[in-house]
């Protein structure tokens, strides 16, 4: 392979990673969740602790990731995250129980986070080091990707008549398939001149905490959206159609974002894509109908994954020491806040018996993360 398609080849692994391990790994549920209520007789509280053990352990595996002393090597930990994430995925097709799916959603969520925290320190050190950052956007691309994707078999499948069991096995075995790609497409060890270490710079505990709003922010939204267009009346491509302009509006959006990022500063353009954000949050639930849902869709897919990435990035600059600790504490943080997201939401959705009030409230948390981190401002970042 010529030198200048290795970064690429590297890149595409990395979009396969976060297509598998997370866009479907960690979001398929949400397409999944209106058949599986209504087979189950699931209630949104019961719904949404499904959905908060799987954040829940997400939490442990970032923190677990962010060990120095953890044995193994990063492309190790690397494929067994994918190979875990598949396994958990196919089996949520085989069991009925709350406590079964929970138990699996909680170590599918072990396993995402050792798929981010892994692949991207791996993925986006080797192409940094080849001189070609911008292709981070491509890696970051496939969550977007596996939810577009994701979305658009579940409304397949609902002509076709399969369930929610077949889509959970069939979602496991397009994981195993990427994680057998990503052996090949992704090196293993530090890239050549190892990561770049600089200077700590003061007030990373404000970026931390905003993350963590970004966690308890987007995850409500991300959670229930689906629910929400079938409480409105909304057809399964109804379903399938505002989610996958999630996973759409999000493949591009990183690159955009980062377009944005040398004119007007990394702090500024983070602040107003939170605020983007709690505003397609609350138009959701405000403005009632399938154009508000989409535009809803097209703000929280627009927005989510550019935060996670830029929020990476920006911690890599303030933190001045190693990549994988910084992540796995971003990722933790980020982690708290989508545990308690769901478990809240779905409270109060039986609570006040519409999504009106968890909405507005993750929306707020949004605004406070941008107030949160206005001191950055006046650093270079």
């Amino acid at each position: 392979m010529p030198a200048q398609m290795r970064p690429v080849r590297i890149a595409l692994g990395g979009f396969l990673t976060l297509a598998a391990g997370m866009g479907i790994g960690r979001f398929v549920y949400t397409p999944l969740l209106p058949m599986m209520a209504a087979d189950l007789g699931l209630s949104p509280t019961e719904a949404g602790l499904i959905a908060s053990a799987n954040f829940a352990g997400y939490l442990a595996g970032a923190l677990i990731a962010s060990l120095p002393f953890l044995p193994g090597g990063r492309k190790f930990w690397l494929i067994a995250a994918l190979c875990a994430s598949g396994l958990t995925t196919a089996a949520m097709g085989l069991f009925d129980g709350i406590t079964a799916q929970a138990g699996l959603r909680a170590a599918g969520g072990v396993a995402s986070a050792f798929a981010l925290v892994y692949g991207s320190a791996l993925v986006t050190g080797h192409i940094g080091a080849a001189g070609r950052a911008g292709l981070v956007a491509l890696h970051f691309a496939g969550v977007g990707a596996g939810i577009a994707l994701s979305a658009l078999a579940v409304g397949a499948a609902s002509e076709f008549g399969a369930g929610w069991r077949t889509l959970w096995l069939v979602g496991g075995a397009a994981t195993i398939a990427a994680m057998v790609a990503v052996i090949f497409m992704v090196p293993a060890g530090a890239p050549a001149g190892g990561e770049a270490r600089g200077e700590k710079r003061p007030g990373l505990w404000r970026l931390v905490a905003a993350y963590g709003c970004l966690g308890f922010g987007y995850v409500i939204t991300a959670t229930f959206i689906v629910a929400i267009v079938r409480e409105g009346g909304g057809t399964a491509w109804a379903e399938a159609g505002v989610w996958c302009l999630v996973g759409l509006a999000g493949m591009p959006s990183v690159w955009l974002w980062n377009r944005a990022v040398p004119r007007f500063g990394a702090i500024p353009v983070y602040q107003v894509a939170l605020l983007i954000e709690a505003a397609g949050v609350a138009v959701c639930v405000i403005w009632p109908g399938t154009i508000g849902l989409a535009i809803g869709a097209v703000a929280l897919g627009g927005t989510f994954m550019a935060l996670t990435a830029m929020g990476f990035a920006i911690a890599r600059t303030m933190s001045g020491g190693d990549q994988r600790a910084i992540l796995g504490v971003m990722t933790a943080a980020f982690g708290t806040g989508q545990m308690l997201g769901p478990a809240v939401a779905g409270w109060l959705r039986d609570a006040t018996g519409s999504y009106l009030a968890p909405s507005l409230a993750a929306s707020a948390v949004l605004v406070a993360g941008a107030v949160l981190i206005v001191p950055l401002r006046r650093a270079r970042t």
